[in-house]
């Protein structure tokens, strides 16, 4: 008898899925197939509102990187009324002239001038002026919008400052509460008065 006979002559002649089994292994796949539909379709519905957080988290970093970077290369900071909202500082920036275009050439020293952010409860503007005008003389560039507070900024100590705290509220895409990141810089004053004697 050749081997394949042997095998099916050992064979229960009963093997093989009842009716029951078989529509009770369907029953279970349906439910596993529709539990993992629903674990994809969730995760696509909510890929928008995660991209639109980490885009919004970037900028406010991007944006809050900048604003730190520039009073770390601040000289003095100009005394304002306006707490929390608004920040006027002389620093040096790489330009060709104050609110210019930015110089390409590094061999070519930074200039002085006045930068003043100014923020409300949607955005923040930055102005950069001639180290003599006033901040508000100038051209108010928006670079960050989407805010939920105008309180910005913590100046320590509260008269002359050396120390600027930077808190950005930012609207959370999801609805709830607000994101907020949070840095802050002391300027270079004691830099500055040893170039200058």
């Amino acid at each position: 008898m050749s081997r394949f006979a042997r095998i099916r002559a050992g064979a229960d002649p009963e093997a093989g899925l009842t009716l029951v089994e078989l529509l009770v292994a369907a029953a279970i796949s349906v439910v596993l197939v529709g539990a993992a539909c629903t674990m994809l379709i969730s995760a696509v519905r909510s890929q928008p509102t995660l991209s639109k957080k980490s885009q919004e988290i970037s900028t406010a970093r991007y944006v809050l990187e900048r604003m730190t970077r520039e009073i770390r290369n601040g000289i003095s900071v100009v005394p304002s009324t306006a707490a929390g909202s608004h920040v006027e500082f002389r620093t040096r920036v790489r330009r060709s002239t104050c609110g210019g275009a930015v110089q390409e050439s590094p061999s070519v020293p930074a200039i002085e001038c006045r930068v003043t952010y100014n923020c409300t409860t949607t955005e923040c503007t930055r102005t950069e002026t001639a180290p003599e005008v006033s901040g508000t003389a100038g051209t108010p560039i928006p670079i960050i919008d989407n805010l939920v507070s105008d309180k910005v900024f913590n100046p320590e100590p509260s008269t002359a400052p050396t120390y600027i705290g930077i808190t950005l509220h930012i609207a959370n895409p999801e609805g709830k509460g607000e994101l907020t990141i949070t840095d802050g810089a002391g300027l270079r004053i004691q830099n500055y008065f040893d170039e200058v004697n």
